[in-house]
């Protein structure tokens, strides 16, 4: 008994160790961001995602093919383009117009915004087909929804451009994370963060050239005052790879409250230190639009994971249902699985088994999938997952 308390007692431990130290992290990667931006000579904010990029796409090779430390998907290259190709564009236009926004706003409200994920992950959701409308859902989006105006009316250093670059990069955002759902997950492609680094990586580099070009590439080369310290963007790419990681190692770890219960903390924290440590201003407008926020996130992830849970649970019923006290056997052949009631009397020609249910591998895969990449969608809308490094 001992032994077993102890054994518990480590997991514990070992969870909420992979929890700090994804928090912590976080943390560090956006605050290296937001310095590197806007205070210390480098804003250009597109240049930087491409290092990102860049780094993060080397790093990917030499983890799946040179290290393998996980394994490729044997994906052709027209399964690339028509998957991975236009999640690299959306994921693109993310990365980039929310390290714009770096430029404009403050670390603290850029984190009261993000409340507005789970709801745009949710319309996109109804929009593309993946999710179901619902008055209660819709209504609490609307709740966190006013929270965000709620914000930016307490804001102090409101910038119009900063609002809409953060607007359009959470949108840009949600639409990926949709995208995957229906482009990767639910054709049974799951990607850990690794080999998102693999895949994604590059097809966002290429994306990122375009706006480079035309946006930033004169401005860079004519810019006497730029400062580019190598050790520094070095270590901030090595930061958002090492952020990649703790994503990794946090997988599995924990459940998918509690990590949004550490996303909540986190953001919390990101508050206060950008108050200390840039000096931005947070009001008490602020801080009560971001409850209303909070309360209405709480009340989503509640609801999802109910919804989750439900799913799951109707979907063992079906696969298993005990009828008047009878034995279920499962008999799987090339081409069904079926479940069957064992009564010991010969009830059919097929070995004394009544099949109640017949059911097709692939329908019963399908669901899976299904609640699987509901469940990552879910972590990842609550900042809890994936690739993206602020």
């Amino acid at each position: 008994m001992v032994e077993m308390k102890m054994s518990v007692l480590q997991q514990i431990l070992k969870s909420y160790t992979y929890v700090l130290l994804w928090m912590s992290i976080s943390i560090s990667v956006i605050l290296f961001n937001k310095w590197l931006l806007a205070f210390s000579g480098f804003p250009y904010p597109i240049t930087l995602t491409m290092w990102h990029m860049l780094f993060c796409s080397a790093v990917g090779f030499l983890c799946v093919r040179v290290g393998r430390f996980v394994k490729p998907h044997n994906m052709s290259a027209h399964d690339y383009l028509r998957r991975v190709m236009p999640i690299g564009v959306l994921y693109a236009a993310s990365l980039w117009l929310s390290n714009s926004a770096y430029l404009y706003l403050s670390v603290s409200f850029i984190q009261m915004t993000k409340s507005l994920m789970p709801g745009l992950v949710y319309a996109t959701g109804v929009f593309m087909g993946t999710e179901q409308f619902s008055k209660a859902n819709a209504a609490n989006m609307a709740l966190i929804a006013f929270g965000v105006v709620v914000c930016a009316i307490g804001e102090v250093n409101l910038v119009f451009k900063g609002v809409m670059q953060q607007l359009a990069a959470l949108l840009f955002e949600a639409a990926r994370l949709t995208l995957v759902q229906v482009l990767i997950n639910s054709k049974g492609l799951q990607m850990n963060p690794l080999q998102s680094l693999y895949y994604v990586s590059p097809a966002c580099l290429i994306c990122l050239t375009v706006p480079f070009v035309g946006l930033e590439l004169r401005q860079l080369a004519r810019d006497a005052a730029v400062t580019i310290h190598p050790p520094v963007m070095l270590a901030n790419a090595l930061a958002a790879f090492a952020l990649n990681l703790a994503v990794f190692l946090l997988i599995g770890k924990t459940s998918a409250l509690t990590m949004n219960i550490a996303g909540v903390i986190k953001d919390w924290l990101l508050i206060f230190l950008s108050y200390n440590l840039f000096g931005a201003p947070v009001t008490a407008l602020n801080l009560l639009g971001y409850a209303f926020c909070c309360t209405g996130v709480a009340v989503y992830n509640y609801m999802k994971l109910q919804m989750i849970r439900a799913k799951a649970s109707v979907s063992t019923k079906r696969d298993v249902e005990k009828t008047g006290g009878e034995r279920l056997v499962l008999v799987n052949n090339k081409d069904s699985i079926k479940i069957a009631a064992d009564s010991g009397i010969h009830r059919s020609n097929e070995g004394g088994h009544t099949f109640t249910q017949i059911r097709s591998k692939d329908d019963i895969m399908a669901e899976i999938r299904q609640l699987q990449s509901e469940m990552a969608q879910y972590g990842e809308s609550n900042g809890a997952g994936g690739t993206k490094e602020n």
